[in-house]
């Protein structure tokens, strides 16, 4: 049963797909392979801007359905469900430009092809239902394979309504089949499933060591998605009103559920004071409200087990400031500010994944950067500072898989997008996304 986070309702049930049925998916969506590789480029294109059609004409639907489900504020809904459609389009192009090289060799001509895996197992998250499929379907149909896609047990709404649209756009059965169940019936079976030539997974650390594990038992390929602690680093000599204004929106966005969240503050020693109070204004401002007004900044938990994962946190830390947040019914945080002195505390290592956001002061560069790569993590980050050079140390500096200078933008359609250390494995998006969805042929014609 599916519960609503901001009123704590049942919304409604959606029955888990068994072993079997998750067989007889991947069965079809084996069988519809050959098809849909051997359509021509340009029809798979067209299917494709098609599928983006009806996904932007269903915006506002799939919004509302999200914020039911997630508990996502409607605004965040909105742009979520318009990213599926943006990331359809882009990769739109890619049938008819994927294209290999003639490489020059003695005797003859050497010339390489991609083509496609097959079937590709997506395995999705609860924190964004709708962007985070989006990254792996897409580019993986523009490349010629067929998909089979499991949402999270506790936010599948999104991901089926998105698998009833393809139809409705065109895709031919088999080609992309959305199966709810649970990660140990049909998020195994992707992975053991001889038929599933590849697994893309996003979320926790632990289970992505499961997965790429099981991968190896058939030398299947993996992209991984896992965990984040991400620093924002914020030098004196930036715009220390401008950094503390942003910085909520960098933790907070979607209750900090967040792999990118930027839940560990550094701040210049001399800055800290002036950082910090500016910080608190923003804290106390940010609007942690129905998750379907306009004007909501934050929403709820996305269930009562993610509030209280994250309660464990805020009881073994001092909460220096924080927000406002309505009381009653639902899974409901404030967002919340610690000041932190050992880097051997939780809140400062683990990923809280929730409103709560730890902040240190530092002395210079080279300390910002020891604090920023003490982590087993690796996948986004920001700096703030108006010295270019400085941001560019610091930038070949930091461990980090995506980094911003004056901004915390983290994900774009248009580049790469991956971690370092135990934040993955591969990337995702930008332009050559197709290609991690395919095999390299290599062929040599004598002459």
């Amino acid at each position: 049963m599916l519960i609503n986070p901001a009123t704590g309702r049942e919304i409604r049930e959606v029955p888990s797909a068994s072993e079997a049925e998750t067989d007889a998916a991947i069965e079809r969506a084996h069988e519809a392979f050959p098809a849909w590789r051997d359509l021509a480029p340009g029809e798979r294109a067209r299917l494709l801007r098609d599928f983006a059609a009806i996904v932007d004409a269903h915006n506002e639907e799939l919004a509302r359905l999200e914020v039911e489900n997630s508990g996502h504020t409607i605004g965040n809904a909105r742009w979520e469900a318009g990213n599926v459609r943006d990331v359809l389009n882009y990769y739109s192009a890619a049938p008819e430009r994927l294209v290999g090289k003639q490489i020059p060799v003695p005797g003859g001509i050497d010339i390489t092809f991609h083509e496609p895996l097959g079937v590709v197992g997506v395995i999705v998250p609860w924190n964004f239902p709708m962007p985070i499929a989006g990254w792996g379907f897409a580019p993986a149909l523009a490349a010629g394979n067929t998909v089979v896609l499991k949402p999270a047990e506790i936010t599948p709404l999104t991901a089926i309504r998105i698998g009833e649209l393809a139809l409705e756009a065109g895709i031919p059965p088999g080609v992309f089949t959305v199966v709810p169940g649970k990660g140990s019936v049909v998020g195994n079976r992707f992975v053991t499933h001889p038929h599933v030539h590849k697994v893309v997974f996003t979320g926790s650390t632990e289970v992505g060591r499961q997965i790429m594990a099981g991968c190896a038992e058939q030398v299947k390929h993996v992209t991984l998605e896992l965990g984040g602690k991400s620093a924002n680093i914020v030098f004196a000599d930036a715009d220390v009103a401008a950094a503390a204004a942003a910085a909520p929106g960098a933790v907070f966005d979607n209750a900090g559920q967040d792999c990118c969240a930027r839940s560990r503050i550094l701040v210049q020693r001399s800055a800290y004071d002036e950082f910090l109070g500016r910080l608190e204004t923003a804290v106390k401002e940010w609007r942690v409200i129905d998750p379907a007004d306009d004007a909501s900044q934050m929403g709820p938990m996305v269930s009562a087990g993610q509030r209280d994962s994250v309660q464990r946190y805020v009881d073994g830390t001092t909460v220096a400031f924080q927000g406002p947040a309505p009381a009653g019914d639902g899974y409901w945080l404030p967002a919340m500010v610690t000041e932190v002195k050992d880097v051997v505390e939780p809140v400062w290592r683990e990923e809280v994944f929730g409103p709560l956001v730890a902040v240190m002061a530092f002395a210079d560069e080279d300390e910002a950067i020891a604090l920023a790569n003490d982590s087993d993590y690796g996948l986004s980050g920001s700096i703030y500072t108006r010295d270019l050079g400085r941001a560019l140390r610091v930038s070949r500096g930091v461990q980090t898989g995506n980094l911003s200078v004056n901004s915390h933008s983290s994900v774009r359609y248009w580049t790469p997008f991956g971690g370092y250390k135990m934040s993955g494995l591969g990337r995702e998006l930008g332009p050559d996304a197709p290609y991690a969805f395919t095999e390299e042929k290599n062929v040599f014609i004598a002459t």
